[in-house]
């Protein structure tokens, strides 16, 4: 991809920021010879989010770049299998807790780069930063509800007046993940209680988020739990006439958890300055704004703007929780068995 199309999926403001590190780039490996380096990155966010990005970062820096895409838990089983010989620098993963699954394979990450995000979006052991973050909200239904019309919590939806009302995606990544920060946050009980008692408001189940937030617009479900940026996507190709909003839980539950995608370099890495240097591109403010501006995820860096309209991160009461602890899926899994959610 050409810098003029990278420049056209960013605000005007940051062009001349793109324009500065890409020249800084240029300096730095002219200075360096013809051969800038070569990175492997092995990544569980999908091509369309962040082939862009990465591509931009390999024209500005001259690193030549390698990525092999596929879902956390199957790139965490390479990673396994290959050991000491595998050709991964960099493990790009969709959620914390695929992070925290393999975080024994990490090297402690410089504190220049762990500086650069919230202590809330980094591994407290110095071994992986986050790069974009997403809210878990309630998507809702704007003919029939209103936020003077929403809880501030997660558990008052089980409340029987939402009888009928719900959607959720139990089998989705980022649903168990949210039920696992509430196993942590709230204990094994409170969260049994929870699922027991959405599941006897006999909520509408939908297998990914992007079907719930159309299902909310349709009028199909009045409300659904769902992460942030998905009803941007409709917002951007439909327009403010779009029949749903986000509501953000502010009660400090899991319900309104910010789950983030984040990256690490594996302790095999034979590329660990180029490792270093990517992991500064994708903090950098040009980055930032692409994931804010393109993916209309949250940006984790001080001084880069989230998407109009889209509440600051810190207006929101953010549960106290190491992201890294989300590691204990199959505890969830059972959970969700054990209360019927899944079969």
């Amino acid at each position: 991809m050409s810098y003029q199309t990278f420049q056209r999926l960013l605000p005007a403001p940051v062009w001349i920021a793109a324009l500065f590190v890409t020249l800084l780039a240029l300096l730095l490996v002219a200075c360096g010879g013809s051969s800038a380096g070569k990175l492997t990155i092995y990544s569980g966010r999908e091509e369309s989010l962040i082939g862009p990005v990465i591509e931009q970062f390999s024209e500005t820096t001259g690193i030549d770049v390698a990525v092999k895409y596929g879902k956390n838990s199957e790139l965490i089983a390479t990673i396994r299998e290959e050991g000491g010989n595998s050709p991964a620098d960099i493990f790009f993963a969709s959620d914390p807790g695929a992070l925290g699954a393999l975080s024994d394979r990490f090297a402690t990450l410089p504190d220049d780069i762990l500086g650069l995000v919230s202590e809330s979006f980094r591994s407290r052991d110095g071994t992986w930063v986050g790069i974009s973050g997403r809210a878990r909200v309630v998507v809702y239904n704007t003919n029939e509800l209103t936020e003077a019309d929403l809880p501030d919590s997660i558990f008052d939806f089980t409340d029987p007046k939402w009888q009928g009302r719900i959607g959720w995606a139990p089998t989705n990544g980022s649903f168990q993940a949210m039920v696992t920060a509430m196993r942590l946050i709230e204990g094994e009980e409170r969260t049994r209680q929870w699922l027991e008692g959405i599941k006897a408001n006999d909520p509408k189940e939908y297998p990914k988020n992007t079907p719930i937030v159309q299902a909310a617009a349709d009028g199909e479900i009045d409300v659904g739990f769902v992460n942030h940026y998905y009803l941007y996507r409709f917002l951007a190709e439909q327009g403010e006439s779009f029949s749903a909003r986000n509501h953000f839980l502010t009660a400090g539950d899991a319900g309104g958890v910010v789950l983030v995608a984040g990256a690490s370099i594996l302790d095999t890495s034979d590329s660990v300055e180029e490792a270093e240097r990517f992991l500064e591109f994708m903090l950098s403010p040009v980055a930032q704004q692409y994931f804010a501006g393109q993916t209309f995820e949250y940006p984790l860096v001080e001084g880069a703007r989230p998407q109009v309209g889209l509440i600051p991160l810190s207006e929101i009461e953010i549960p106290d929780l190491d992201l890294s602890q989300l590691v204990d899926l199959e505890g969830t899994l059972k959970l969700l068995r054990e209360t019927g959610v899944l079969p």
